[in-house]
Parts: C-alpha cells; sequence; structure tokens
C-alpha cells in the first residue's frame, strides 16, 4: 500500500531527510516493537514533517517528537489533495481496523431511499446503506440531508405515493390523512386505490428518481402536446404550468446525484510523477485506484489514439467490489466531500444510462489536469 521504506537511525538523520522528498505523502512510523500503535498522517511536505517528528529534540517545546521511537519510515508520495485523502483512509483502515473511522470522522452522504422491499414502498431521507443485494433503491449523493428533503418532498408533489412511514395495514375503516384529503396520496391505508394502482404509481416515480426528473417532463410534455391538438386550450395551459413548476425541481439536481447502482465514473488527479496524471475509477459508489496514467505513449502504444490508450487502462484496473454497506458508504463519503468542495482539484466524468464515459471530454480533461486548468463547462445534455 505505501510503497517506500527507510530505516531510521538517528546518527544519519540528515542522510534520510534528504532521501525523503519534499512534497505531499502519506507516510506511516513504526518501531521495533510490533506491538507498539504506529504513526499515520498525511503532509504537504513530507521532508518538513519528518525533521518536525523524529529530528532533534528541541529544548523547552511541547511538539511531539518520536526520534527515539521510530525504526521504519513508510511513504508514498501523492500528487492531490484527494489522493492523500483515500489513500490515508485506506491505510488505516488496514492499520487500526477498529478504529479507524473515529480517526478519519465520516459524515455520510444523505440519499433519497426508495423502500420496494415494503409492500406498499414509500420513499425516505438516509444517510446508511441496506444491504447490497437488498431490493431498495439508493440516488445520491447530496450535499446535505436539507438538499435531499427539499429534492425529495418537491418531486413527490407531483405524485400521488404516500408520505407516511407506517407499514400500512389497510382497513377502509381508517380515516386517512391531511395528503389523502388533499388527494396527494392514492390513501392505501384506507383502500382507495387498488395494489395495482399503486405499483404502477410506484413505477412512475421510480422511473423520476432513476431519469432525473426527464421522464416526468417527458410524460407532461406529451400530454400538453395532445390537449394542444385537441384544442383543449386550458388543459394544455394548466400542464404547461406544472411542466414550468417542475424545471426548477430537476434543475437543482447535482450532475452526480443518481441511482447507486449506476454512479459510474473516471475521476482525473494531477500525479507526483512527471508527465503523468491519476486515475480513480468509481463503479457503482466504489473508488479504486489511484492508477498512474502516462501523457505520452510507451514505444510500442504510439500508433495508439488517446481514447484507446484510457479504455485500455479503465480495462486493466481490476475492481475490487465493497464487502459491506459500510465500506461502500465510506467510499462515498469520500466521494460526496471532493465533490461538493468549493475549489477542488481535478475532473469527474461520469457515465451514461449505458455505462458509457464520455471518452472525448475525457481527453480534453486529461490534458487540463495536466496543464493545470480549470474544467471548462460542458453542455449538459438530457437523460434519455
Amino acid at each position: 500500500m505505501l510503497t517506500e521504506r527507510l530505516e531510521f537511525l538517528p546518527a544519519h538523520d540528515a542522510e534520510i531527510f534528504a532521501a525523503a522528498p519534499a512534497s505531499p505523502a502519506v507516510f506511516l512510523l513504526r518501531g521495533d516493537d510490533p506491538e507498539a500503535e504506529p504513526y499515520v498522517s498525511k503532509t504537504a511536505n513530507l521532508r518538513r514533517r519528518l525533521q518536525r517528528l523524529v529530528g532533534p529534540v528541541e529544548e523547552r517545546t511541547r511538539k511531539l517528537n518520536l526520534r527515539d521511537r521510530v525504526r521504519w519510515i513508510e511513504y508514498s508520495p501523492t500528487g492531490s489533495d484527494f489522493e492523500s485523502g483515500f489513500l490515508l483512509y485506506s491505510v488505516l483502515r488496514s492499520t487500526f481496523p477498529k478504529t479507524y473511522s473515529n480517526r478519519l470522522r465520516f459524515r455520510f452522504a444523505p440519499f433519497v431511499k426508495m423502500h420496494l422491499e415494503n409492500e406498499f414502498p414509500r420513499a425516505s431521507i438516509t444517510t446508511r446503506l441496506g444491504k447490497l443485494n437488498g431490493r431498495s433503491l439508493y440516488y445520491g449523493p447530496f450535499v446535505s440531508r436539507v438538499a435531499a428533503e427539499k429534492f425529495m418532498n418537491d418531486s413527490l408533489d407531483f405524485f400521488k405515493m404516500r408520505r407516511c412511514v407506517d407499514d400500512l395495514h389497510p382497513d377502509p375503516t381508517f380515516p386517512g390523512c391531511i395528503y389523502s384529503e388533499m388527494k396527494m396520496c392514492l390513501a392505501p391505508c384506507f383502500k382507495g386505490c387498488t395494489d395495482q394502482e399503486y405499483a404502477a404509481e410506484v413505477s412512475r416515480v421510480q422511473n423520476y428518481f432513476d431519469s432525473a426528473g426527464q421522464s416526468l417532463l417527458r410524460e407532461f410534455s406529451a400530454e400538453r402536446d395532445a390537449a394542444s391538438e385537441r384544442l383543449a386550450f386550458e388543459d394544455a395551459a394548466a400542464i404547461h404550468v406544472r411542466i414550468e413548476k417542475l424545471k426548477p425541481v430537476v434543475s437543482q439536481l447535482p450532475e452526480i446525484v443518481r441511482r447507486l447502482d449506476q454512479l459510474s465514473a473516471l475521476m482525473i488527479q494531477p500525479s507526483h510523477i512527471d508527465g503523468c496524471v491519476t486515475f480513480f475509477r468509481i463503479d457503482a459508489g466504489r473508488i479504486t485506484g489511484p492508477v498512474t496514467f502516462p501523457i505520452q505513449p510507451a514505444e510500442h502504444a504510439k500508433s495508439q489514439s488517446m481514447e484507446a490508450r484510457v479504455q485500455e487502462t479503465l480495462q486493466s484496473i481490476e475492481i475490487a467490489r465493497s464487502k459491506s454497506a459500510l465500506e461502500l458508504m465510506e467510499h462515498i463519503a469520500l466521494l460526496k466531500r471532493w465533490y461538493y468542495r468549493g475549489s477542488r482539484t481535478g475532473e469527474i466524468f461520469l457515465a451514461d444510462t449505458k455505462g458509457e464515459l464520455p471518452m472525448r471530454r475525457i481527453v480534453r480533461g486529461i490534458s487540463r489536469v495536466f496543464r493545470g486548468e480549470k474544467p471548462t463547462p460542458e453542455p449538459v445534455l438530457p437523460s434519455s
């Protein structure tokens, strides 16, 4: 996991400090005692950090000094803050399997959850993922719980799926709730609809979330056009008002928010190796990487296009599946923290509904990241 290793001998500390790069890295300090707890951290300047931690002890200082306890220095240079954070997570998870989450203080990403395992499905907001092979669907990640709740509630105003959280036992004598009185729910609680009618409405909601709202826009547009053809202009005008009300709801949705099992992407980050960038592959929310990608092709690959080389590199990456829902939540938390940052380094390119990556845009993105340029806005096409 950490690629470099140095033996620390206090008598030769100047040579060791000179061998350590004055650049970002994730590092681990280990003593001779195998039972002793190692020191793990990341830094923007490894040489300076080591000089502070294992350099000569200063008089009258409270700074941490491990000079007499460290025997081995392990480290890996990194090219970006995201790479440092992801590598630090991996090292801590391996080194401290019981306490790493407390050290990293994860803030898990909010999702809209479709409870399809329920007899009468509903939607809710959650930061916890259920079983990876369960029937429930998750849509996110959102920047905050407030943003997720606003999108879900604004969206459900266009449907008649239930908002209540109880497990229903339909009873014709049940009085219902305010949503059923306002005709905003099909009221399965008192058999206000058949099971088939409620299932059809749930399917409409799922299609809406799957398509980032485009399915309902298409549905409304078709109804408006049909009303216009019938010369029912009042009906067409009313439907147009609903379209105009729906558009802001759909437009507030960040590009990264999608069904979790369809959250696939390629992230490009700067590399600490000259002439290269770093790839992180994202498959159903799980992050794999880092993988070094050289800008200039090797001698045997000079006839290949950049797109072909990117495809070949992606196909060579061995994707490890998440072993638990918690591990997947942690990966998404790291991704969400980077994506919603006000100023972030690197770019991300999300796959379409067919799982295909935008290769031409990726090639341009590689060039921008390599040169340290800011991303340029790309035209956003409607989801199919």
